[in-house]
């Protein structure tokens, strides 16, 4: 866990990708994708089953370890409306049984509005953004808001690591949080997501999820790339004989 300051709040980095505002009791998570692997296999794309479940332990663990009184997703907490199979309605039900006295904020992301309207017994309580708090803006998409800081999904940020004289083989994406000068990217929360590469500029902080571990991470310096052809060589003349 990494503790850092944004917005007049203390903020705890977790390696569970996920964001604790301590002075509030806030568990902050972004882009959990409930039902993706719904999606994929109603349009005929074989993927695997659990991937909601799975999602929904390390929730609920992260959950009960904070001591949270509140959940808030920063948008995309469902994939779409082909995200309400059987196995993600029976799951969230069960789990919001568990939970039953969490309470659930959304500030609505894109996936979020294509899905439509989530089950009323999912208890969650469904917000525009941005969702101010303190000296934050809580929102899905990563804008700057004149006066706060945000906090946002939406881009799933990674970032590639290598050790050193490796080729491509030794090299490994992970995801990150991105705090740039006013907007600070959450990583994705799902177990089904992909990841954005994202490029820091000067004076952002990034910090990788490695594990069970949260670190900070300074970008290597640029180094000289190999000229690449834009045509092809010119051939040479052929050798008589």
């Amino acid at each position: 866990m990494v503790e850092i300051e944004a917005g007049g709040l203390r903020l705890q980095l977790l390696p569970e990708r996920a964001i604790f505002l301590p002075t509030l009791g806030w568990l902050l998570v972004a882009d959990v994708h409930l039902g993706k692997a719904d999606t994929f296999r109603r349009l005929g794309v074989p993927v695997p089953s659990g991937t909601v479940a799975a999602t929904l332990q390390r929730l609920g663990r992260l959950v009960q370890a904070t001591g949270a009184t509140r959940l808030v997703c920063l948008g995309d907490l469902v994939q779409g409306p082909h995200a309400f199979g059987t196995e993600t309605l029976e799951a969230v039900a069960a789990w919001r049984q568990a939970h039953a006295d969490l309470s659930w904020w959304l500030v609505g992301g894109n996936h979020d509005a294509r899905a439509g309207a989530l089950p009323p017994d999912w208890g969650v309580h469904t917000v525009k953004e941005p969702l101010g708090v303190e000296g934050l803006a809580l929102a899905h998409h990563p804008l700057p808001r004149p006066g706060h800081y945000v906090l946002a999904g939406h881009l799933h940020p990674a970032v590639t690591v290598a050790a050193p004289g490796l080729r491509r083989a030794g090299r490994l994406r992970l995801p990150c949080f991105h705090f740039g000068t006013e907007v600070g990217v959450l990583p994705a929360f799902g177990e089904f997501t992909g990841q954005h590469e994202v490029m820091p500029a000067a004076g952002d902080r990034v910090y990788l999820v490695a594990g069970d571990a949260v670190l900070p991470w300074t970008p290597p310096p640029p180094t000289l790339r190999r000229h690449v052809r834009t045509s092809p060589p010119a051939r040479r003349p052929a050798r008589s004989r």
